[in-house]
């Protein structure tokens, strides 16, 4: 076993117990080298451990066992932000995902609407689990464009779901709240979250600002805005004023040619400079019911469609008009990292039934996505990740997460069969038994 893989995984050890982490650990390296379907046959086979009479006690690692997926991500977070360059902002992108799973078994699923299947025009439901995701976004080596990394995945059960155990319905935005107290604990310095439409809400903002915390996402174009309230006049009495006179609705000052537009450029996606124009200001978000909150809003036109304006809000009202852009742009990074997760680490695949299993299996597969990244940024200071090419796919030296993934996988290999073969000249020799496996894993791989 390569020895930066070695000193990586070691850092989760002090979770669980030692009998529990020598389990793990297989468990671990073999959903690397596995080829579609992560569960534990699939597991055990790649691994040369078919013939195992005891296989249901890696069964129980995820399904009986002790350990914490809080403090693993923990341990997660910590390695990547101690390789974040230091001009880098901590930015944390949140999203849910829909896990599409079925059964009697699986007693938190719910319906819900399929983000990837659905249209403009056309709704797409099914049953399955929702997962909400936090990932750190940062630049890599190996690609222009910044990665979202996961590192905290948690399932948020489904309204019928709670009623049955007689839990209280918790919706995204409570979830978010849990998460984001529990990453302000861990890191205990300034950080931004980034998120879309489901998190633009004043109950979040004031949370964000209670923890040091930055929240960016999109507003409605239909939003209250109101100016700041003067200060009461001296002597008066009665209660004082939360909000000032309201201003202009966003979708208005759209469609108005008077008012004073700044064009700028920005970084947009995949690091492309793109130009827009903007207008800015601070002032009061207000909702009925609500604490105003104060927002710096930019309202945003592209000039390749500007057709479709778009508003952003910030919590920081001092962040630029153009940071606050850029910073949303990143958002869409974890929405590739869903896509990837499902084609190369298995999400869906699972089958496990138990609360347990369930609850862990998932998040287990998104850190791994993430220490892959993790495994693959450190070995590269000593060996060259290179990006396959193909005559109908030129990546132009950027690679993802398909080569990041075959990188480790080819190092673990290596290490098992070529380093250590003993022979006196340029040749490889292999004994009968382990040709015989290798041969057999490019069988089940094909």
């Amino acid at each position: 076993m390569p020895a930066e893989i070695i000193a990586i995984l070691s850092a989760f050890a002090p979770v669980m117990r030692v009998t529990t982490w020598l389990k793990a650990e297989i468990l671990l390296i073999g959903a690397f080298l596995c080829q579609g379907p992560r569960r534990i046959s699939s597991i055990l086979r790649v691994l040369g451990k078919s013939n195992e009479r005891r296989f249901e006690k890696y069964h129980r690692v995820l399904n009986r066992d002790k350990g914490s997926c809080a403090l693993c991500a923990k341990i997660l977070l910590g390695l990547w932000v101690a390789l974040l360059p230091a001009d880098f902002p901590i930015i944390i992108a949140v999203d849910e995902t829909l896990e599409r799973r079925k059964g009697k078994m699986i007693k938190a699923k719910g319906c819900y609407r399929d983000a990837v299947r659905s249209t403009e025009r056309r709704v797409v439901k099914c049953f399955g689990l929702k997962w909400i995701c936090m990932a750190l976004i940062i630049p890599l080596p190996w690609n222009e464009r910044p990665w979202a990394l996961p590192f905290l995945t948690v399932l948020a059960p489904s309204k019928a779901a709670n009623e049955r155990r007689n839990r209280e319905q918790r919706t995204v935005v409570d979830w978010t709240v849990v998460m984001l107290r529990l990453v302000s604990r861990w890191l205990r310095k300034s950080w931004i979250l980034v998120g879309d439409g489901a998190y633009a809400c004043i109950e979040l903002g004031h949370h964000c600002r209670k923890h040091g915390v930055t929240l960016i996402s999109i507003l409605r174009r239909d939003v209250n805005l109101y100016e700041f309230p003067e200060p009461p006049r001296p002597g008066k009495r009665g209660r004082k004023s939360t909000k000032g006179k309201p201003i202009a609705k966003l979708k208005d000052m759209a469609k108005d040619a008077g008012q004073n537009w700044t064009e700028s450029g920005i970084t947009g996606y995949g690091g492309k400079k793109k130009s827009i124009k903007y207008l800015t200001g601070v002032n009061l978000w207000y909702k009925a019911g609500e604490v105003p909150l104060p927002v710096r809003w930019v309202l945003v036109i592209d000039p390749d469609n500007p057709e479709r304006p778009e508003a952003f809000f910030s919590t920081d009202t001092e962040m630029s008009p153009e940071q606050i852009v850029e910073h949303f742009v990143l958002r869409w990074n974890i929405e590739v990292t869903f896509e990837k997760s499902r084609a190369h680490m298995g999400i869906e695949t699972q089958r496990q039934w138990s609360d347990k299993a369930i609850g862990r299996t998932t998040p287990v597969l998104m850190g791994l996505y993430s220490l892959a990244c993790v495994i693959a940024k450190e070995m590269s200071q000593t060996m060259k990740l290179n990006a396959e090419v193909t005559a109908w796919y030129n990546k132009e030296g950027q690679a993802t997460f398909s080569d990041v993934i075959a990188f480790v996988r080819r190092s673990i290999w290596a290490a098992k069969f070529f380093l250590n073969s003993k022979s006196t000249d340029k040749s490889i020799k292999l004994p009968r038994q382990e040709l015989d496996f290798l041969i057999n894993q490019l069988v089940m791989a094909a």
